[in-house]
């Protein structure tokens, strides 16, 4: 509680590591926030944090966790063991060895530009060209793993017999599917999604590691912007409005998740 306590009054003043408002911190009210909302750089951190948010989180890493969830459901133990092992690697890696892992696979003289390259496609800059779009892919692949083991745990507690009963009825495996399991897991599917977003939420030395942001803003999501500012910059009142505003993103996600559970019941 604490540091939370400190937050919230450390970004209401003009807190500095240089200048006069090293020595002389004063409260500034709501200033911090009044230039936040000014700053275009603020609304493009926040543009490409709900974008990293959406295609990396919500989407990405629910997709891809259920369909191998589903996929390895009702096979052999052996089969099942070997597959999470496998992409359980990627989420138990920590996030550093991850970044520089796929930096050297899509840098420039990079292993997947060395692959095109036999197919006679020319080398592309991935993390200049599209650097949003390749911190989004490695997320995922870094974080599909904990959306795997939650969908995997709730399939298989669907009862077989409601399965078998929708079987006889007549429906196809599209309809058991839509009909049947994803109605009976819905709880842990809006837990997982909100579990993983509020994850997603605080990701920085990922991106921090592959692109630093770049290039220009392109990759700045609200945690990089918020170092700029307070670590780069200097500027640590103003570095703390804006991790108040991310713990406020946090909290307001969380209240969408209690309202969830609330509908669920």
């Amino acid at each position: 509680m604490g540091p939370i306590i400190m937050t919230i009054y450390f970004s209401f003043t003009n807190m500095a590591l240089t200048g006069e408002a090293a020595n002389n911190t004063q409260f500034i009210g709501f200033d911090n926030f009044t230039r936040m909302f000014n700053d275009p750089s603020f609304k493009t951190s926040i543009i490409n944090t709900l974008i990293f948010l959406i295609c990396s989180a919500v989407i990405g890493q629910q997709l891809v966790g259920f369909l191998v969830a589903f996929l390895m459901k009702k096979k052999a133990k052996p089969f099942r063991s070997t597959i999470g092992l496998l992409v359980l690697a990627g989420w138990i890696t920590p996030e550093i060895v991850v970044a520089f892992v796929w930096f050297a696979f899509l840098s420039d003289q990079g292993t997947l530009n060395t692959i095109l390259g036999f197919a006679g496609i020319e080398p592309i800059a991935w993390l200049l060209k599209f650097p949003l779009i390749s911190v989004i892919f490695v997320n995922i692949w870094h974080g599909a793993a904990f959306s795997m083991l939650m969908y995997q745990a709730a399939l298989d507690d669907v009862p077989q017999e409601v399965e078998e009963a929708a079987k006889i009825d007549g429906a196809n495996a599209w309809q058991r599917l839509w009909r049947v399991t994803l109605p009976i897991i819905k709880g842990a599917a809006v837990t997982n999604m909100v579990l993983v977003t509020l994850q997603t939420l605080g990701v920085f030395t990922l991106i921090f590691a592959l692109t630093g942001g770049g290039p220009g803003e392109k990759s700045t999501t609200l945690p990089l912007f918020m170092y700029d500012q307070a670590f780069v910059n200097y500027q640590l009142g103003y570095g703390t409005a804006i991790s108040l505003v991310l713990l406020l993103i946090g909290i307001a996600l969380s209240l969408l998740y209690i309202r969830f559970l609330k509908t669920d019941d």
